[in-house]
């Protein structure tokens, strides 16, 4: 029994259209599953991923009118993507200046090159370079070429106050084994608990920090609502006795099977099944073209899309030069 890399990363927005205009239009990730949120289907719920939506790749909002978040500790509070290619940051530097993106300069950390940047909200994220042979499908239809599309979910990073209880937490109850450390960036005096799931690797690390001084954050638009991890199909069961009271207990997303719980310092985590994915209820083809709602709220899509703002999908273009061949600078 063991987990073996993030499954997605679920965030939460105030705006649902130009989230959806940042992630296809400027990262030139695909919108999967446009869907709504299942414990409350007044809003939306985005997935963001590859070309098919793979597993590992899910980027997902929760469309809840709220404050901003007010940043602090006990919450995820960075999430990496993961891109190939000698000339991405290059290219991706080049891009983000041109759409106006806030970003920082590239720099490397923990062995890797990374490029830190916000989404409209705030949203805390970075590219990194990740040199390990990755299978993923790009979007045909995405702006940015094949050679320097987001390959999926790299490592996340949590800020905790207190590090021994939710160490105990990944490594007793999600079988997790830390594995290095090193010394944040912006807090010389922070180090940073590198935790891997399954064979490791950038797609399967969780990345915490200790954060004594800092109050607990307060969710909002521009934060964190949960991170999930992988687990195969036929060990769903065997998890669910694994985390017993701590947990849910089964909860049947239809798109795939998920587990939540809460580490001693309120982070929320989910365990999700890969299959049976999202082409199980429309073809690879159209994935994301209109809403898709699970069959038990099937029969309430007319109230459901009578609350729903319609997401505009504007046709505007980058033109941006191919990078591929250029020296990364």
């Amino acid at each position: 029994m063991h987990l073996y890399g993030i499954h997605h990363l679920t965030a939460i927005t105030a705006d649902a259209r130009n989230n959806h205009d940042f992630y296809t239009r400027v990262l030139g990730m695909r919108l999967v599953k446009k869907t709504v949120n299942q414990d409350d289907t007044s809003v939306y719920h985005l997935f963001y991923g590859d070309g098919v939506g793979s597993p590992g790749t899910g980027l997902t909002f929760f469309d809840w009118q709220d404050e901003p978040e007010h940043r602090g500790t006990n919450s995820i509070v960075r999430t990496a993507l993961r891109v190939s290619g000698a000339n991405a940051m290059h290219y991706w530097t080049a891009r983000f200046e041109n759409e106006r993106v806030p970003h920082g300069p590239v720099y490397e950390l923990d062995g890797r090159r990374h490029l830190d940047f916000e989404d409209p909200e705030g949203q805390r994220l970075t590219l990194v370079e990740d040199d390990r042979a990755f299978f993923f499908h790009p979007w045909s239809d995405s702006p940015v070429p094949a050679a320097h599309q987001i390959q999926g979910l790299g490592p996340v990073t949590i800020s905790v106050r207190d590090l021994e209880p939710t160490d105990r937490f990944l490594t007793r109850v999600m079988a997790m084994h830390q594995s290095r450390s090193y010394v944040a960036t912006d807090t010389p005096r922070v180090t940073v608990q590198v935790y891997e799931m399954g064979e490791g690797g950038l797609a399967a690390e969780l990345h915490v920090r200790a954060d004594p001084d800092l109050p607990p954050a307060l969710p909002g638009a521009g934060g964190v609502h949960h991170v999930a991890f992988r687990i195969p199909d036929a060990s769903y069961h065997q998890w669910v006795e694994r985390l017993g009271v701590r947990s849910s207990g089964p909860v049947n997303r239809f798109w795939f099977r998920s587990l939540y719980a809460r580490d001693p310092n309120g982070i929320l985590y989910e365990v999700a099944t890969d299959g049976p994915g999202f082409a199980v209820d429309e073809p690879v083809e159209a994935l994301g073209e209109k809403l898709v709602l699970p069959p038990f709220l099937e029969p309430r899509r007319a109230a459901i899309e009578s609350k729903l703002k319609p997401i505009q999908e504007e046709e505007r273009h980058l033109d941006l030069p191919d990078m591929a061949g250029h020296d990364s600078g």
